[in-house]
């Protein structure tokens, strides 16, 4: 889709793209508006917001990193996959992923608002969302894989921790780098790699960490406020 589509282009040009000319290759019309409504659930489509043009910004940078940008953007926005999140990344790696706690997880979050039918079928597709992210291994019995993060996926999990209200230490040390399977001492590692490609700014002093993301998005100024809605909402997935 992305491919399809100009960075600069508005949002109506990513709907058109997967509607009516069908850069998806999906067999019917109403499978092209579904995957367009869907897409605009997870990731916007919409240039007017932060997190989309962080996420496209660093896909054109490093398309290699795609599945964990993708993986990084959907967690800021679907309480279903976020609910998951902490299930699939404890397993340890090399065991095979138990589905109970997913499913308890799952229904936590929700309640009653799904049956048991629909309930399973969403814990396939975020097993099956997991798999495309890496972390998960195997066709019926899903094994647990860490993920090998690049610095471009880093910077996203940076800005979006920043984002959240992460500070100083914290920021390696937060659920946007675990899902990035990566230590404190790693995610500092690949922090470093991302303000040598010119993607962060990184300050460090003793304990004191300072971050800044603007690099990222043009239009945040040098103290990382955005124009439009702050994207410190991102902890409630509202852009």
């Amino acid at each position: 889709m992305l491919s399809a589509v100009p960075a600069s282009a508005a949002r109506a040009a990513y709907v058109a793209a997967i509607v009516e000319g069908n850069c998806l290759a999906k067999p019917t019309a109403a499978t092209r508006r579904a995957s367009s409504q869907r897409l605009s659930e997870l990731y916007t489509l919409d240039p007017a917001l932060p997190l989309f043009r962080a996420l496209r910004r660093l896909w054109s940078i490093d398309p290699a990193s795609g599945p964990l940008l993708a993986m990084l953007a959907a967690l800021a926005r679907d309480p279903l996959f976020m609910a998951s999140a902490a299930p699939v990344l404890s397993v340890p790696s090399g065991a095979e992923l138990p589905r109970a706690p997913i499913r308890d997880a799952l229904r936590d979050l929700v309640g009653d608002r799904m049956n048991e039918a629909v309930l399973d079928k969403v814990v396939r597709n975020v097993a099956s969302s997991w798999a495309q992210t890496g972390h998960l291994q195997g066709r019926t019995f899903k094994v647990r894989r860490p993920v090998q993060a690049r610095p471009v996926a880093a910077a996203f999990a940076l800005y979006l921790a920043h984002a959240a209200g992460f500070r100083s230490d914290d920021l390696f040390l937060n659920g946007w780098m675990a899902a990035l399977d990566c230590t404190p001492s790693s995610a500092r590692s690949l922090a470093f790699e991302a303000r040598r490609l010119g993607l962060i700014e990184l300050q460090t002093a003793a304990d004191v960490v300072e971050i800044g993301v603007h690099r990222l998005d043009a239009r945040l100024d040098l103290t990382g406020a955005a124009a439009g809605p702050a994207p410190s909402s991102l902890r409630h997935g509202s852009l």
